[in-house]
């Protein structure tokens, strides 16, 4: 074996550093986990936790915050809808698993049941009643506005779950003429010890998959009933 040391042989960087590429191969991965940190972090997240509102919207207070005062997650998304409220306001008091669904993967939050119809027989949603999100519990109603916005809570301890949850569905007309109206969605999160906050970190980008489909199903929904409706 060659000495590395001697001066009497020109040594490769293989044979002199043998751990070099390795040690470079590792900094790299390393350096690229940390770029893909942080462009989630400080671009990624603050887009989707804000989804297509404004920082005023996103900022302002809404019915339900307090039921989380100190949430380890907050966010505020919304959708506009060419339909006026009182077109929408059916689609949300009907959601819930083994109800209408909730508009997202069916699936996995409905059984695969595929719901795209007003179903009278879940129309009178009212405070203390449950909007499932699985067989085991759900979001329990805290506050109703008919037609303007539904509170609801999913309480950990009573779930034997390691999260609050609580979200605010708020319906606000846009124009003059009603006909077009802005689904705000705001959900207030608190997750505690190990189980909850691994939890909360699959939630954090997960979620939004769910929610940006759930608005964009209520908006198709909406819409195209209005369209109907209005074609009549």
């Amino acid at each position: 074996m060659r000495d590395c040391k001697s001066r009497n042989y020109d040594c490769a960087p293989e044979d002199c550093a043998p751990g070099l590429k390795t040690a470079g191969i590792a900094a790299g991965i390393a350096a690229t986990v940390a770029a893909g940190v942080a462009l989630y972090v400080y671009l990624i997240r603050p887009w989707h936790l804000s989804w297509q509102t404004t920082p005023e919207e996103a900022s302002q207070p809404m019915p339900g915050d307090d039921l989380v005062p100190n949430p380890t997650i907050a966010l505020t998304r919304a959708v506009t809808i060419e339909a006026p409220p009182a077109q929408v306001w059916p689609w949300l008091v009907q959601m819930g698993y083994r109800r209408a669904g909730w508009y997202s993967y069916d699936f996995f939050d409905n059984d695969g049941v595929h719901v795209d119809r007003i179903l009278p027989e879940f129309q009178d949603l009212k405070v203390g009643d449950l909007m499932r999100t699985d067989a085991s519990g759900g979001f329990r109603v805290e506050a109703i506005d008919p037609g303007r916005c539904i509170v609801a809570m999913i309480y950990g301890e009573e779930t034997g779950s390691s999260a609050d949850i609580a979200i605010c569905l708020m319906l606000r007309s846009l124009d003059p003429e009603g006909q077009r109206t802005q689904l705000t969605l705001r959900l207030r999160g608190r997750f505690w010890g190990a189980s909850g906050r691994l939890f909360g970190l699959v939630f954090d980008f997960g979620d939004f998959l769910f929610m940006r489909k759930m608005l964009l199903g209520i908006k198709q929904r909406a819409e195209a009933a209005y369209r109907l409706t209005s074609a009549a």
